[in-house]
C-alpha cells in the first residue's frame, strides 16, 4: 500500500457543504446500490476513524487500505497549535470526507462547543454527536445526546448521533432531524461485536433514516454481521487501529462491509432444522429395494420448524 499524501494546511480550504469527488458515488462500481448520507453518494459504507494507530503513516495506509470516504476525527484530542504536526493535516481532505466528532464530552454543552469549533475551523458541518454518560463502559448518555442533537440540528448541523440500540432513542433522534442513527454494537472498543442483533432489525424497522453500527466491532464477521442485518454502514476504530497488522485488517473490514451488503441484498436463505438435499430427488433412478427415488414426502417437522 501506499502512503496518501498529507494534505498542507490553507486557508483557502473548500468549504466543508461543497461536495467535492470524493463524496460522490460512481455508481456503476456499487451496482447503482450507493450509500446516500445527508443528500450525498458515497461508494463505501464503511466509516473509520483515526486515532490509536502508532503513527499518521500507519494511519494514512490503513485509511486507504480500508476504501473508506469518511473518516471520523476526535477534535478535542486534535492538536491544533500552529507549528506543531497534525492529524488534520495528516489527512488528505481531497480524497476523505471528515467527520468530527465530539469523543471526551459528557455534557450537551461540551458537545455543542465542540461542534461549534469544529464548523469555526473550517472542518465539516456534519459531526458525529457522542456524549458519553459513563466512563467505564462508555455508554451514551441518552438525555445529554437528545439535548444537544435538538440544538445542534437548530443550528443547522448534519447530526450523527452515537446511541444505544433502543429503537425508541433512534426514534426522537431521528424525529428531531438528525441524519442518521448510530446504534452500538457492543461497548467502545470492547471488539465483542453485534450483541443484540434483534433491537438492531427493530431500529431498522422504526426509523426512516440510514442506520450506522457504531462502536463494538472486532473483526471483519461482526462488520458482515451488521451489513447482512441491513444496516447502512459502520464505523470502527479499535478494530482497525488495534489489529496486529492495521492495514491488513483495513482491507479485510472493506471487503467483509462489501460482502455483508452483497449477501443482504442477494436475501439469504430459511434457517431450517433439519436437511434439506440440494441435489432434486425427483425422476432418479429406483433404490436397490426397488422404490422410485424421490417419491415419499418428509415428514412434517411440526414445533420444530425454524421458519
Amino acid at each position: 500500500m501506499t502512503t496518501p499524501a498529507a494534505s498542507q494546511p490553507s486557508a483557502a480550504a473548500p468549504p466543508p457543504a461543497v461536495i467535492t469527488h470524493h463524496a460522490v458515488a460512481d455508481v456503476s462500481s456499487t451496482g447503482g446500490d450507493e450509500f446516500v448520507l445527508a443528500g450525498r453518494r458515497y461508494r463505501s459504507r464503511l466509516i473509520v476513524g483515526t486515532g490509536k494507530y502508532r503513527d499518521f503513516d500507519e494511519m494514512g495506509r490503513a485509511l486507504s487500505a480500508s476504501g473508506a470516504e469518511i473518516v471520523t476525527v476526535a477534535l478535542r484530542r486534535v492538536e491544533l497549535t500552529p507549528g506543531k504536526p497534525s492529524l488534520i493535516s495528516a489527512i488528505d481532505r481531497s480524497r476523505y470526507q471528515l467527520l468530527p466528532n465530539t469523543a471526551g464530552c459528557y455534557t450537551a454543552e461540551d458537545a455543542i462547543r465542540t461542534c461549534r469549533l469544529a464548523r469555526e475551523l473550517g472542518l465539516s458541518d456534519m459531526v458525529k454527536l457522542e456524549v458519553i454518560g459513563d466512563p467505564r463502559t462508555l455508554f451514551p448518555d441518552v438525555e445529554q445526546t437528545l439535548a444537544a442533537a435538538r440544538v445542534l440540528v437548530k443550528e443547522g448541523f448534519v447530526v450523527l448521533p452515537y446511541i444505544t440500540d433502543d429503537p425508541i432513542a433512534c426514534l426522537r433522534l431521528a424525529d428531531i432531524g438528525c441524519a442518521a442513527v448510530m446504534p452500538l454494537a457492543a461497548p467502545i472498543g470492547s471488539g465483542l461485536g453485534i450483541r443484540n442483533p434483534y433491537n438492531l432489525r427493530i431500529i431498522m424497522e422504526t426509523v426512516k433514516v440510514p442506520v450506522i453500527v457504531d462502536a463494538g466491532v472486532g473483526t471483519a464477521s461482526d462488520a458482515a454481521v451488521a451489513m447482512e442485518l441491513g444496516c447502512d454502514a459502520v464505523l470502527m476504530n479499535t478494530a482497525i487501529a488495534g489489529a496486529k497488522d492495521a492495514v491488513l485488517m483495513a482491507e479485510a473490514m472493506r471487503q467483509a462491509v462489501e460482502a455483508g451488503r452483497k449477501a443482504f441484498r442477494a436475501g439469504r436463505i430459511g434457517r431450517k432444522l433439519y436437511a434439506n438435499a440440494s441435489s432434486p430427488t425427483d425422476g432418479t433412478l429406483p433404490s436397490l429395494s426397488g422404490e422410485a427415488g424421490g417419491g415419499s414426502s418428509l415428514p412434517p417437522v411440526g414445533p420444530y420448524e425454524i421458519e
